[in-house]
């Protein structure tokens, strides 16, 4: 039998194709009057057309977000939240983008609303992180939880196919690590296997056919589970050394998690059965660490850190950062553990 504590925190969410267009009726339901829209450089356009829908109740298109939230960035778009008179901000596009408004709601203390355009799942968390000094340091706070998450499936027809896949992996990272969490429970490991598999399933549906709407809408749904755990549940080893590496070296943030979860999932094996057993049930493997790996080839995701730009002798660096303090996981955090790891991932080498 297992013992837990189940906490839920969650905002509502509103999933299905055109979604989008219900913008109005929900600024409407959680009393908005004009929200400042969100976007990165490259998804300028989807806040234009947001601004349309919307209309006199944008405040305008703020597309500034960038990958790990440099604090410059940040402190840059609360001073342009704060001279637009908005009560909130629309944040419209992925990790980066939601991590900005994040980063405004933390410090301006007004409320989000989530249009997520991958799969990343940070719209469900109250996670946040920003860099400085090439160093990213996270932290959670529930009033940077979204209020509201719309999931329109079509809003993610653009994403490129090699981000789609690697976004959705990352997704899969947060479920497998759920799964081995200190404090998780029966709720969220089924809601994590349901990920897994949701994810499992649609990634090589939308890699085989990117304008199938279905199969976006089936990789939405497990991202959206995935989300939950991660917003619900302590992360382990995987997202320590994600984290770090994408902060300190500026490596693509979905790219590194697809990199990096074999292995880490290699490091844990010994001391997760239970996550390697409902891994494997999800994906249809009888090795949860070979399946993920075959998933990941099977999508032509990268798999090594090489192929991403880590320089080979930041290793040394990362592992001391990686240890630098306690994290909770399954097996200890141990400096000459992480640095081979670090040294597997960076060859593409055997995870085990």
């Amino acid at each position: 039998m297992q013992s837990f504590n189940h906490e839920s925190h969650g905002g509502r969410v509103v999933f299905g194709n055109g979604s989008l267009e219900t913008l109005p009726e929900i600024l409407d339901s959680l009393g908005i009057a004009r929200a400042l829209l969100i976007t990165t450089p490259e998804q300028a356009e989807l806040g234009h057309r947001i601004d349309r829908v919307l209309g006199k109740r944008s405040a305008g298109v703020l597309a500034k977000a960038v990958m790990h939230v440099p604090v410059e960035v940040a402190r840059e778009a609360v001073r342009a939240m704060r001279e637009s008179g908005a009560d909130a901000c629309i944040a419209a596009g992925g990790g980066s983008t939601i991590g900005l408004a994040k980063a405004i709601a933390l410090e301006a203390d007004l409320p989000i609303v989530a249009l997520p355009t991958t799969y990343a799942g940070s719209e469900m968390t109250p996670l946040y992180g920003l860099t400085e000094a090439g160093v990213k340091k996270t932290g959670k706070d529930w009033g940077v939880l979204p209020r509201c998450v719309v999931y329109d499936p079509q809003l993610t027809l653009t994403l490129p196919v090699k981000l789609s896949v690697t976004s959705g992996i990352n997704a899969i990272a947060h479920a497998v690590e759920g799964l081995y969490a200190h404090d998780g429970s029966p709720v969220y490991s089924l809601m994590a296997e349901e990920g897994i598999r949701a994810l499992a399933s649609a990634l090589p549906r939308l890699y085989a056919s990117p304008s199938d709407v279905e199969a976006r809408g089936d990789a939405l749904y497990g991202a959206w589970l995935c989300g939950t755990v991660l917003g619900n549940v302590q992360m382990g080893v995987h997202h320590k050394i994600c984290h770090t590496l994408g902060g300190t070296f500026n490596l693509p943030h979905a790219e590194v998690h697809t990199v990096v979860l074999p292995y880490a999932l290699g490091y844990n094996a010994a001391h997760a059965a239970y996550a390697l057993e409902r891994t494997e049930r999800a994906i249809g493997a009888t090795d949860a660490i070979a399946g993920l790996r075959g998933l990941i080839d099977s999508l032509d995701a990268p798999r090594s850190l090489r192929e991403i730009g880590m320089p080979r002798d930041g290793i040394d660096r990362a592992a001391d950062l990686i240890v630098e303090k306690a994290y909770p996981n399954p097996r200890p955090i141990e400096r000459h553990a992480i640095r081979a790891l670090l040294e597997r991932a960076y060859e593409g080498a055997d995870p085990l």
